[in-house]
């Protein structure tokens, strides 16, 4: 049965936000507020961990298009190919924001995803999220809960959230109503931009 932790998203109490941690560096499944939908997450270094969350998705881990939650740009380079100034300059005016941008990736990328030519970055405007990866020292990946009701593509109220994954996960956090409105996908790994899905991101800043 998961635990569930409420943490306040203005000003996350460093107390909680070592709870969260401690479950993430023991290789627990957490669910947590992003600044779209809430996300499955689990410490990026832990296999264990992440078989879990594959298997939970149904997807083979190798194969599995999870996006890293980092906590701002300065460890890019241990997941990301070199990028040019005019990429980095999209990436510093859009993050932290809602946005997935996938990038070309690096070859000291986890070994699950060695083979992966390219990896999405995350860098949610969330002060709980951006908060756990800090301390934690290294990213999240994250991929978002849906809901298989018709109307809502994804659950917002964190109780409810506690309802469905309690066997499934370690620790839910309610960090208040999420979004029903997930990230836009800007793929970056080529020479043009390409917009993969119109999310919560506006694309007006591009």
């Amino acid at each position: 049965m998961a635990s569930f932790l409420k943490i306040y998203e203005e000003n996350p109490n460093p107390r909680e936000i070592s709870k969260v941690v401690e479950v993430l560096k023991k290789g627990g499944l957490i669910i947590y507020p992003t600044d779209t939908v809430y996300g499955l997450g689990c410490d990026i270094t832990n296999i264990k961990a992440l078989e879990r969350v594959a298997r939970i998705k149904g997807v083979k881990l190798e194969k599995a298009n999870f996006s890293f939650i980092c906590h701002d740009l300065s460890n890019l380079s241990d997941y990301v190919k070199q990028i040019d100034t005019s990429v980095f300059k999209i990436l510093k005016r859009a993050l932290p924001g809602p946005y997935t941008f996938i990038l070309p990736g690096s070859k000291s990328l986890p070994n699950p995803f060695k083979k992966k030519k390219t990896v999405g970055i995350r860098v949610p405007d969330n002060n709980i999220a951006l908060d756990i990866v800090k301390q934690l020292g290294n990213p999240i990946i994250s991929t978002s809960i849906r809901d298989e009701d018709e109307v809502l593509e994804y659950t917002t109220d964190p109780e409810l959230i506690l309802e469905k994954w309690a066997d499934l996960v370690d620790l839910v956090i309610d960090g208040g109503y999420g979004d029903n409105e997930a990230s836009t996908v800007i793929d970056l790994s080529e020479d043009t931009p390409l917009v993969l899905r119109e999310g919560k991101g506006s694309l007006e800043i591009f």
